[in-house]
C-alpha cells in the first residue's frame, strides 16, 4: 500500500461523517505501533510529527524519513503529517521531505498576524500539492500559552478559512492539550455551529482528555480529524514500568520497549475503531 495523502483520508471521513485518527509519533517505536494498530483494525491512520518531536530528535529529517518509511511499508492507508509547526521553515522542510500535509499553528499570534502568516504558508504548501491545517481559537494547554476556556467563534472561523485558504481547521471547543485525565467537556452545540459555518473539515486537538462517549458525540456533531498523543504516551510509559518491575535485571532495552510498543498498538487500534464507529470495546 503506497503512502497516501491525509487530504484523502480527512475528506473521505468528513463525507462519511466518521472520524479519522491522527496520532503523534514520538520515536520510531510509536510509528511502528501506530502502523500495526491500523493494520490490525484494517483502518487508515495519520501519523503526526510535531515541532517538539522534531526538535527532540535534533531535526525533522531523521524521524521524518523513518516515519515515512514505516508508512510506505504499511498494508493499509497511512499518511504522514507535520503537527503544530510554529516555524515556517519547518513547514518548508516537511514539504521537501515528502509530507503530504502540514499544520501551521499561529494560534498564539494576534488574529491579523495569524491570518497573514497562515495564508502565506498555505499558498506555498498548495503550490506543492500539500494539504494545510490551520488553528483558530486557542486549544488549551501547550505550556500555558492557551486559556482552556477560549472558544472558536463560527463567524471568525469562516472569515479565517476564506482569508487563508486552509483545508482543515483546528478549533477550540473545550478540550485541552496534555490532559492525563479524561474529564474534558466539549461544547457539542458549538461543534455543530462550526460545522454548519465552514466548508472544511474540523480538527479536535487535545483529545486525550476527552471520554470515549464524548468523542463519539463530537464526531456525530461534525468533528473529523481526531488528534491523540498524551493518552498513547501514557500507555507506553506504564507498560514499560510494568515490564521493568517484572524483570528488574533486564539490560536489553528491546525487551521492555517492546511492551510499550505493543500497548500503544492495542490502544490505538481500539481508538481507530471508536472513531470509525466500528467498535464497542471498552477503554484500556
Amino acid at each position: 500500500m503506497p503512502l497516501v495523502l491525509a487530504a484523502d483520508l480527512v475528506r473521505s471521513a468528513a463525507v462519511a461523517r466518521t472520524g479519522i485518527g491522527a496520532f503523534n509519533v514520538i520515536h520510531l517505536e510509536t510509528a511502528e505501533a501506530l502502523v500495526a494498530a491500523a493494520e490490525n483494525a484494517r483502518l487508515p491512520v495519520i501519523l503526526q510529527i510535531s515541532q517538539n518531536c522534531a526538535d527532540y530528535h535534533g531535526g525533522l529529517e531523521p524521524i521524518g524519513l523513518a516515519t515515512l518509511a514505516a508508512a510506505r511499508a504499511a498494508t493499509v492507508p497511512v499518511a504522514v503529517h507535520l503537527d503544530h509547526a510554529e516555524r515556517e521553515e519547518l513547514v518548508d522542510e516537511a514539504i521537501t521531505l515528502g509530507f503530504g500535509s502540514v499544520m501551521f499553528d499561529g494560534a498564539a499570534l494576534p488574529y491579523d498576524e495569524n491570518e497573514a502568516v497562515t495564508a502565506r504558508v498555505t499558498a506555498r504548501a498548495h503550490d506543492a500539492g500539500v494539504f494545510v491545517e490551520g488553528e483558530l481559537g486557542k486549544v488549551g494547554g501547550k505550556d500555558g500559552a492557551h486559556a482552556p476556556g477560549v472558544r472558536t467563534d463560527p463567524g471568525e472561523a469562516r472569515a479565517f478559512v476564506a482569508a487563508t485558504g486552509v483545508d482543515a481547521l483546528a478549533v477550540a471547543v473545550g478540550s485541552s492539550h496534555a490532559m492525563s485525565t479524561r474529564t474534558a467537556e466539549l461544547d457539542l452545540a458549538l461543534i455543530g455551529r462550526l460545522r454548519s459555518a465552514l466548508d472544511v473539515p474540523l480538527v479536535l486537538h487535545g483529545s486525550s482528555g476527552v471520554p470515549d462517549g464524548t468523542i463519539a458525540a463530537a464526531i456525530r456533531a461534525g468533528m473529523t480529524k481526531i488528534n491523540v498523543s498524551t493518552r498513547l504516551n501514557g500507555h507506553f510509559t506504564r507498560s514499560i514500568r510494568e515490564a521493568l518491575d517484572a524483570q528488574p535485571d533486564v539490560v536489553d532495552s528491546r525487551r521492555y520497549v517492546r511492551a510499550g510498543r505493543e500497548a500503544v498498538a492495542a490502544e490505538a487500534e481500539r481508538m481507530l475503531s471508536l472513531f470509525a464507529g466500528t467498535s464497542g470495546s471498552t477503554p484500556r
